[in-house]
């Protein structure tokens, strides 16, 4: 039985039209003409390498821009010099200075990129199941309980982040992974009776019209899908674009949808990526928040935390705090994924456990539902669990949250302490041990 969501009227929010500016339309935002010349210039240099994606809403609300260039919402969005190394920038920078076509600039970008590691942790290699004998582009199976499916209509977002470890899925079709057949999903979902999770992701499914988001969704109601217990929907559109819940034309529809799949039995969740908790303090945010929950979808939250964004411990805390009592559930602190502009965000294995600590004793058990930090590494999600000195040599202790054999989930392993080390590949393993319990397994896979 489908339930009515009563919406508030639209005109009560007064909803901006939706516009977007891409990397060949930096010029055309007025609020950089305050910024110096050689800033404007970086950016562009940097927007040629990495995808540049922002609507009026981040730019009008969410950003501060007394505190340009440093609010952490502009630092979000916009591409900064230190996303580069020095050599690449400098040879884009060469390129754009002289005469020059949009291929040669093409051309540049895709040699850089491709030294950028753009699909870690084994997405590509380990990830894409096969299914009739054929490799499934699509749809990625790296734990058993759990698909991931990217819908070819929610392959980009309202805005892009600039610490996105999937950025090169928005540059150029030759990376794009994505599929658009629902019968594939729902036979692979069919004939997979192992799968619990359904995580919808991108991009942004949000961004698509609900009419496409229901042709996936909908079928799961079916008896053959029983085994499917949680439809989870990874979406940044809850900060940067709510009147996605609120004023769009077919906000009804998606929420009517939403309670659709909970009265038919299925736990969903919106998994809301918050980098910041700037990002929460508009009203339209707040109402698609209350709008979500009466429908009974559950919205979790999680980030990576991000050097030159969100370092801030007492930050996270109140973050954490604020999102609990609006009704949201702190989920994950990531580890910046070792891809892309890593060199710009990425802390050292040991401030991210610092500052993880710090913001954890300082909230009440009940926002204590916040895992990490973790790193969503090659062999599973790997928690920084602490640092110790057992037997005389200091070590962190490590443990897998999530795994590609299940069997490891929960074991505790340890590795030297490296104040340098930024992710797992730059730990050996404690106690004069070769290799970590886990290595063999995971290379013959």
């Amino acid at each position: 039985m489908q339930q009515t969501v009563k919406l508030q009227p639209a005109q009560a929010y007064q909803a901006p039209r939706f516009t977007v500016y891409q990397h060949r339309q930096i010029d055309k935002i007025e609020q950089l003409d305050k910024l110096p010349e050689h800033l404007r210039f970086e950016m562009k240099v940097v927007a040629n390498v990495f995808p540049f994606r922002v609507n009026n809403f981040v730019i009008e609300e969410l950003i501060d821009w007394h505190k340009v260039p440093n609010d952490p919402v502009f630092q979000l969005t916009f591409p900064q010099r230190g996303m580069l190394d020095d050599e690449s920038y400098e040879q884009m920078a060469a390129l754009l200075k002289r005469s020059h076509t949009a291929e040669e600039v093409f051309q540049l970008a895709t040699q850089i990129r491709h030294r950028l590691n753009p699909h870690p942790a084994g997405q590509m290699e380990k990830n894409v199941p096969e299914y009739g004998g054929e490799r499934v582009e699509g749809i990625q199976h790296k734990y058993k309980e759990t698909v991931l499916f990217f819908p070819s209509q929610g392959q980009y977002c309202h805005s892009y982040c600039t610490f996105c470890f999937r950025w090169a899925q928005f540059v150029g079709k030759a990376t794009r992974f994505n599929n658009n057949d629902e019968d594939l999903l729902h036979n692979y979902l069919a004939e997979h009776k192992e799968v619990t999770d359904l995580l919808m992701t991108g991009g942004d499914p949000m961004v698509m019209r609900t009419v496409k988001l229901r042709k996936y969704l909908e079928a799961l109601t079916e008896p053959r899908f029983d085994h499917i217990k949680t439809i989870r929907i990874g979406t940044k559109s809850l900060t940067f674009w709510p009147f996605r819940y609120v004023t769009d034309p077919d906000a009804k529809e998606l929420l009517a949808l939403l309670a659709e799949l909970v009265n038919a039995g299925k736990h969903v969740s919106i998994m809301a990526h918050v980098n910041h908790k700037q990002e929460l303090r508009t009203d339209i945010t707040k109402e698609a928040i209350r709008l979500i929950r009466k429908t009974g979808a559950q919205i979790r939250t999680q980030a990576p935390l991000l050097n030159n964004i969100n370092v801030d411990s007492q930050m996270w805390s109140d973050m954490w705090k604020e999102q609990t009592q609006m009704g949201m559930i702190p989920y994950y602190m990531f580890i910046e994924r070792d891809t892309g502009a890593k060199r710009y965000f990425e802390l050292p294995l040991y401030r991210t456990w610092e500052i993880f600590r710090d913001a954890y004793k300082n909230v009440s058990g009940v926002s204590r539902t916040v895992r990490g930090p973790s790193m969503s590494a090659g062999p599973g999600k790997v928690e920084i669990s602490g640092v110790a000195q057992i037997h005389g040599e200091k070590v962190f202790v490590l443990r897998f949250i999530q795994a590609r054999n299940p069997d490891w989930v929960q074991q505790p392993f340890f590795a030297q302490y490296d104040e340098k080390a930024t992710w797992l590949n730059d730990l050996k393993p404690a106690f004069g041990e070769e290799k970590f319990f886990w290595e063999d397994e995971y290379n013959a896979m």
